[in-house]
């Protein structure tokens, strides 16, 4: 509910994140039908209990102008995001610390990761790019220490967010040739809305042009003080490559979980996050999971959103075989009758019948919340802004994992169309491109398949010819996104570009007729050559148009005039134009040119 505070200038209304239309409109003292009605002309079809978000609501009050009335967002800083911070008990035992390693794109993350784990990665992932997260876990000075290793190109922002929301210690790796980018305070940001302790990893300093000093500094820009120079920030200069650096990395993680004293309870139901899930032939739902309390082994019953299952199989990062796994353990299972979401927490339950009802409850819960779906400011913008002739873009997007799928969709979502072209995901899932998605996209054709990471079988890609179907399947995200950039300009058609190259002033008119006009004056600005268009302006009425077929300089032709040059010009028209003698001729180039979304 929202909370309100008066005085004589400004009425403020405290909401936290969201509020009701009839919140709303008592708090704003209107009628909830008013206010229904306002939602309505701008294209919303609203209900008394549908959820406004707070920028939305801002917009709706400006819309209704309504003066003195300003709208915060109530501070919920006590509340967890992720379900899973929450009073331990005594019993509480030590656990692992949970590391994520954030980043800019080529900053060298995963690199770093294969040498700690004497992994090989980097080569089979596509365009040397993560594309999901991956977690690991590894020993030092007898001690586990589990990595996160989170994609770095900005279309997985929504995956590395998951990333930091169930993470104790973030390492930020940024190059010490490149310094601080834009994904590189996104990282920064992300640690810090988790709460998360942050170590950085100045990586590269064996490549020519590393300057460590000066990417502390860019850093410092930042909020990050590096402890060197009387801050809290460890800062570490490593080398991926050679292995500079690392001991003392992992030497000062686990320094950071002592100080943090990082436990848990092992005594209670087994519960945790779903951090990947996807189908595999023979296998079923194969399920990838971080613990985060409890203990969780072969045989128990757990639930996920509105999926559920017995724990069949469980292996570890290296996939041997693993009969149970305690805090910060990841671990991949068998066993859901269904995928469970990306994000989705895990939960034990005691026997299958308790599980399923929890899923269903889950499940419903999520049917209710979806059904009266809150109405965001991009909503209504884009609504508002949409005009009745934009174009529509329809795709289906098929991906290898969840992750990938929500990522993709979330980032074809930020292409900015400016209200011109309207993107709609009629259909999404996981698992390779079927007969379904053809037959689903067959007729329409503004619609892509989009795959990623999937395979086309040859019987599909056929019945795609056939049908007419487009499939476009990529292996990296970013050229998925170019893809359909350029796909949603292709939609915008063509414009009319015009240059401004010169102007002149008339001094003399020679002959006018219906097709022909030739006329002589002194160039005041820029260039005059034929073939150009002219536009022909008596004071500030436009009297016509006409093209310069031929330009004369001393009464011999001319290649051009320029600026303060005198000469003439005869110009073709299509129908009489009355210019007379202190008029103004403005030359320029008309061209038709494809529009994009740049």
């Amino acid at each position: 509910m929202a909370e309100e505070t008066a005085n004589t200038a400004e009425k403020v209304i405290r909401i936290a994140g969201s509020i009701t239309v009839d919140e709303l409109a008592q708090a704003l003292g209107l009628s909830v039908t008013a206010l229904i009605g306002e939602l309505f002309k701008n294209g919303i079809v609203a209900t008394i209990n549908q959820r406004l978000d707070l920028e939305t609501a801002e917009i709706m009050i400006e819309e209704l102008g309504i003066a003195n009335v300003r709208l915060e967002r109530k501070n919920t800083a006590t509340k967890t995001t992720d379900g899973f911070r929450k009073e331990l008990s005594e019993k509480a035992t030590p656990r692992p610390p949970v590391v994520a390693v954030m980043g800019h794109v080529d900053h060298g993350k995963t690199t770093l990761l294969d040498n700690l784990l004497n992994k090989k990665t980097v080569e089979t992932e596509a365009g040397g790019i993560t594309q999901h997260i991956s977690a690991y876990q590894l020993e030092h000075e007898g001690r586990k220490i589990t990595f996160l290793d989170t994609p770095g190109h900005e279309a997985f922002a929504a995956i590395r967010q998951h990333g930091a929301m169930l993470t104790d210690i973030v390492v930020i790796v940024v190059a010490a040739d490149d310094g601080v980018k834009p994904q590189t305070v996104e990282a920064i940001k992300f640690a810090q809305g988790a709460n998360a302790k942050i170590i950085v990893a100045i990586n590269k300093i064996d490549r020519e042009g590393a300057d460590v000093p000066r990417t502390m500094a860019d850093l410092s820009t930042h909020g990050l003080q590096p402890e060197e120079w009387g801050g809290d920030i460890i800062m570490i200069p490593v080398s991926a490559k050679t292995g500079e650096g690392l001991e003392k990395l992992l030497d000062s993680i686990l320094l950071v979980a002592d100080i943090e004293e990082l436990k848990a309870d092992t005594n209670i139901p087994a519960e945790g996050l779903v951090i990947e899930s996807h189908m595999e032939v023979g296998k079923g739902s194969v399920v990838n999971l971080l613990v985060t309390g409890g203990e969780l082994k072969v045989g128990e019953f757990i639930t996920a959103g509105g999926a559920y299952g017995k724990v069949r199989t469980m292996l570890d990062f290296k996939g041997k075989p693993k009969g149970k796994a305690g805090p910060s353990t990841p671990v991949t299972v068998t066993g859901f009758k269904e995928l469970p979401s990306f994000g989705d927490r895990f939960v034990e339950y005691v026997d299958e019948k308790a599980a399923r009802r929890a899923a269903l409850m889950n499940a419903q819960a999520a049917a209710s919340e979806a059904a009266s779906a809150n109405v965001t400011s991009t909503d209504l913008l884009r609504m508002m802004n949409t005009e009745d002739n934009a174009k529509s873009f329809n795709v289906i997007v098929k991906g290898d994992v969840l992750g990938s799928v929500t990522s993709v969709v979330d980032s074809l979502k930020m292409i900015d169309t400016k209200g011109e072209v309207t993107l709609n995901v009629v259909a999404t899932g996981v698992g390779d491109i079927t007969e379904n998605d053809v037959y689903m996209a067959a007729g329409d054709t503004q619609m892509v398949i989009y795959g990623f990471n999937v395979n086309v079988p040859t019987n599909i890609a056929k019945l795609a010819v056939r049908d007419g179907v487009v499939i476009r399947n990529y292996k990296v995200i970013y050229e998925l996104l170019d893809d359909a950039k350029q796909s949603m300009g292709d939609l915008l058609g063509e414009e009319i570009m015009e240059t401004d190259l010169g102007e002149m002033k008339v001094m003399g008119v020679f002959r006018t007729t219906k097709a022909e006009l030739i006329a002589g004056g002194q160039m005041l600005k820029g260039k005059l050559v034929p073939g150009v268009m002219a536009r022909l302006r008596h004071g500030k009425e436009v009297i016509g148009e006409a093209e310069v077929e031929s330009v004369q300089k001393e009464r011999t032709p001319a290649k051009e005039l320029i600026e303060n040059e005198v000469g003439g010009l005869a110009m073709k028209t299509e129908k009489k134009l009355n210019l007379m003698v202190g008029d103004r001729l403005e030359f320029f180039s008309r061209e038709k040119k494809k529009r994009t979304l740049d």
